[in-house]
């Protein structure tokens, strides 16, 4: 591709580089790099890509594209904003994908993953076509399952996707948006056809320093949509109003003026079902997932389909079809024992004090809640977690997370305090494979133990270094050990 229609768009501050150059591919980490390559120089966070343009010209870069005049002789583009260059040469080298299907994006909180999967099975009912899905779990092209490892890829590589899905076949694409993918430009080009808010609580605080930057990384979804569907009943929902453009679509559990509104809710111990009021249809939907939550998710989904001009009777009945999410209040298999295990991501004071709720909803025992905080993450959270775990739960075990780099009893440390002066009881048990054997072998019956913060991950990142840990796994190396839990004092 010519250098002048890889950089289409682009605002060039200066440049030494002939525009009439063929580039053959575009990297921005130096070690892809390959003759005749465009070199991408991003300041990131750990390091900074103008370190490596001598080694991008090295490897025979043609041309490298950077915020700041290199020092290495090598033809360059001088721009404002590399991260902003590199989204906007991704459209350009894969054609503009993202134009060529019905873009959703997903941002909030809690409830992206569910909102996401959910409204993929009921786009491929009703619908008939293939649906592209970019999510925490798993990116997916139809039923092809993609390993993923951040919730929204860089740029370039998202493009590449979206041309993926393309060339399969996809009418339409759902994704997850995270506030770093708005902050750092992965989403730059994207226009969404509808976008959805699902809620803001405590999180990413290490990224963002306070809830009004979050809020406002998370808003700039709202200026790139069609429609926007915002569920009214979260504090935040006006703020991410105040800047909107489009449509707007509202859905709320609370406020029978919005354009959606859920009453009736009955909650089971495995399902939630409630009336849908659009106007003047009254639609009957049920989900075969547990949790006030899971009201609100579907709700943004009946939202989501509305924007997309779909029938929402027909998105109701397919909701009642559609499958749990894996690590959403997930039931982990106990064969022999007379107590329940559930694994959930719930990784943050919101997600966690709202699984915990849905336990007690049909909980019959104790309800047993095990979990811990991530390392180099927001720390104001952990003791909010710690006072949440103890006033919604009847046990207590504190353990690790992800710990990072970081060192897992000083995570530990700063999560009891929350926990002082309450009267449910606690253990701490640092290494968590001990602390669910340990929750296993003390359970008793008609109990519901809640592995919380890990969900759908098979990994533990300790020192820095991920080493495979699957919960599901661990509770049945235990079961196979012991038989039997043991109903211990």
């Amino acid at each position: 591709m010519k250098l002048a229609k890889l950089l289409e768009k682009l605002e060039i501050l200066e440049t030494n580089a002939s525009l009439d150059m063929e580039v053959s591919g575009v990297a921005y980490d130096s070690r892809q790099v390959e003759r005749g390559f465009a070199f991408v120089a991003i300041a990131g966070f750990a390091t900074d890509g103008n370190k490596y343009i001598p080694m991008a010209a090295q490897k025979g870069a043609a041309v490298v594209i950077t915020e700041k005049k290199p020092d290495t002789a090598i033809p360059y583009v001088l721009v404002a904003s590399a991260r902003e260059a590199l989204a906007i040469m991704g459209g350009n080298w894969y054609d503009h994908p993202a134009t060529k299907m019905k873009m959703v994006g997903v941002t909030g909180t809690n409830g992206k993953t569910s909102v996401t999967m959910l409204l993929k099975s009921v786009l491929e009912r009703v619908t008939e076509k293939k649906v592209g899905l970019i999510g925490t779990i798993q990116n997916m092209i139809g039923d092809e399952i993609i390993p993923t490892e951040r919730t929204t890829p860089e740029s370039f590589a998202l493009q590449g996707l979206f041309a993926q899905m393309v060339e399969a076949g996809c009418a339409y694409c759902v994704m997850e948006v995270s506030s770093h993918a708005l902050a750092l430009d992965r989403v730059g080009g994207v226009h969404f056809d509808a976008a959805v808010f699902t809620n803001l609580t405590e999180d990413h605080l290490d990224f963002h320093k306070t809830m009004e930057d979050y809020c406002a990384a998370k808003a700039m979804l709202f200026s790139r949509c069609e429609t926007g569907v915002y569920n009214l009943d979260d504090p935040y929902c006006e703020k991410m109003l105040q800047n909107a453009s489009g449509k707007r679509l509202t859905t709320s559990l609370k406020d029978e003026k919005a354009d959606i509104f859920g009453k009736n809710v009955v909650f089971g111990s495995d399902s939630v079902s409630f009336t849908a009021v659009c106007g003047e249809k009254m639609l009957p939907v049920q989900v075969g997932i547990p949790g006030g939550f899971t009201a609100y998710n579907a709700l943004s989904v009946l939202g989501a389909a509305a924007a997309l001009g779909l029938p929402l009777e027909e998105a109701a009945a397919a909701l009642a079809l559609a499958h749990g999410v894996k690590g959403r209040v997930e039931v982990i298999p106990t064969p022999g024992l007379d107590f329940t295990v559930l694994t959930d991501y719930a990784h943050t004071p919101d997600a966690l004090e709202n699984v915990l709720q849905t336990v007690q909803g049909f909980c019959k025992g104790r309800v047993v809640a095990l979990f811990g905080c991530g390392g180099d993450r927001d720390p104001i959270k952990r003791p909010m977690m710690g006072k949440i775990a103890a006033e919604q739960a009847d046990f207590v075990i504190v353990t690790s997370d992800n710990p990072r780099s970081e060192e897992p009893m000083a995570i530990i440390r700063d999560i009891l305090p929350g926990l002082a002066g309450i009267e449910t009881p606690y253990t701490v048990i640092c290494d968590r494979r001990e602390a669910i054997f340990w929750g296993l072998a003390h359970c008793k019956k008609d109990d519901v133990l809640v592995l919380a913060g890990k969900g759908h991950e098979t990994y533990q990142e300790i020192s820095g270094e991920k080493r495979h840990f699957d919960e599901r796994e661990e509770v049945a190396f235990w079961l196979r050990k012991h038989g039997k839990g043991a109903d211990v004092e």
